[in-house]
């Protein structure tokens, strides 16, 4: 499929004009051409003094992988959140947007409850959930694909790993969205005002679950607040600020991406019928076709890092104290490493996408996510293989994150 592409000197003017800011009508349904007129005539773009949007794969990688970048982002949210605001609070203790020795900490405590072992111990308890959620699906008369499984699948599952109770989960899905909308580019006092109330509210029910845990704990190699409260075996543990801010990470990495994932890929391949069938002919594609939507419709769009020392990007010095904005969904459309990167291809090999970074802050999380996915395709393709969209979907309108609203579907 070609892509949309714009002539030569409108794309010039684009590459030239660029803002997140205030990114144009059509940039959030179809944000590839722009990428694309980005990469070619201006691939470390300047958004501002000192900020720079780099879109080509080969750079991007390299941002992932450079020792002299920070993903600290106190000096970037102090302005944006108000310094000691609860979102500020949390945007800067999370795992995220940390570097070590809290990172290092986190990270360790978390690899360490979402390691193979513990991956194949949720698997069962993945199907379950799916063959449930699709018993349900086929009851509904005009299903929603988001609503009533993409977004129950990642809530459940970390929900289990906090051991969170299920009388508990219903207010899970809202916190999370209030809380990662306030990184939008430009958040307005709405979505700041719902980010804060959301992360006291997040915040005071657990510091009760955390109460709780300590006084019965868990097993630490199932129940991942347990693990968390516990510390490592040197007797390094999280304090309570980091503790209660790393369990709303969890939740809202978990939540975002994996959503997005099932209903960005479950649109790709509906509108891509061709792929679809493909799949429900040979199951055996679903690994690499899994790749392949996070490829193709990347539910993280944009990542962030600061640098601390100078450094050369493309052809572009960039001064220690940079902001740089890592444009994921265009280094996954980058011609130079996909070839035909508009075209779906659920047997694509080799696909170096970026979705999940790289380096030291490659999602943790990141086989949790594909098990999930993995599990809900397979669920989809055997229970309802004439699946199709019933109406027009509805998109998030966010910059960062790409995802549905609303996706409903035909079942029967």
């Amino acid at each position: 499929m070609a892509a949309r592409a714009f002539p030569a000197d409108e794309a010039r003017a684009i590459a030239r004009d660029f803002s997140l800011a205030g990114v144009p009508a059509d940039f959030i349904d179809d944000p590839y051409p722009y990428y694309a007129a980005l990469r070619e005539h201006d691939p470390v773009h300047a958004l501002g003094p000192n900020s720079w949007l780099v879109t080509r794969h080969e750079d991007v990688l390299a941002l992932y992988r450079e020792a002299r970048v920070s993903s600290d982002k106190q000096r970037e949210f102090a302005p944006k959140f108000g310094a000691g605001s609860p979102l500020y609070e949390h945007h800067t203790t999370s795992l995220v947007f940390s570097d070590p020795p809290l990172h290092t900490r986190v990270r360790r405590l978390l690899i360490g409850a979402l390691n193979q072992r513990a991956i194949a111990r949720m698997e069962a308890g993945v199907r379950a959930l799916v063959d449930g959620l699709l018993d349900e699906l086929l009851q509904i008369d005009a299903p929603d694909l988001i609503d009533h499984f993409a977004a129950k699948i990642p809530v459940e599952v970390i929900g289990n790993l906090l051991d969170v109770p299920h009388a508990d989960r219903a207010p899970l899905r809202g916190w999370s969205l209030a809380i990662l909308s306030a990184l939008e580019p430009a958040p307005d006092a709405g979505l700041l005002a719902r980010g804060n109330a959301a992360v006291r509210e997040f915040c005071d029910y657990l510091r009760q679950l955390v109460a709780e845990r300590r006084r019965s704990p868990g097993d630490p190699d199932v129940d991942v607040l347990t693990r968390l409260i516990s510390g490592e075996t040197n007797g390094e543990r999280l304090d309570e600020t980091e503790l209660l801010h790393n369990c709303i990470f969890l939740l809202n990495a978990g939540h975002e991406t994996t959503t997005n994932l099932i209903g960005n890929g479950a649109h790709a391949l509906l509108t891509h019928r061709d792929q679809w069938r493909r799949l429900l002919s040979d199951p055996s594609l679903l690994t690499t076709a899994i790749e392949e939507l996070l490829r193709f419709e990347s539910p993280l769009q944009l990542n962030n890092r600061l640098s601390t020392a100078p450094l050369r990007v493309g052809a572009v010095d960039i001064a220690a104290g940079s902001f740089l904005t890592l444009c994921i969904g265009s280094a996954n459309h980058d011609e130079r490493v996909f070839r035909e990167p508009a075209r779906l291809d659920v047997a694509r090999k080799p696909n170096p996408h970026l979705a999940f970074g790289q380096g030291a802050h490659a999602c943790a999380g990141m086989n949790v996510a594909r098990l999930e996915a993995r599990i809900a395709f397979a669920g989809l393709l055997a229970r309802c293989p004439d699946l199709q969209l019933s109406e027009p979907p509805q998109r998030d309108r966010r910059v960062r994150f790409r995802g549905w609203r609303r996706l409903p579907v035909s079942v029967r």
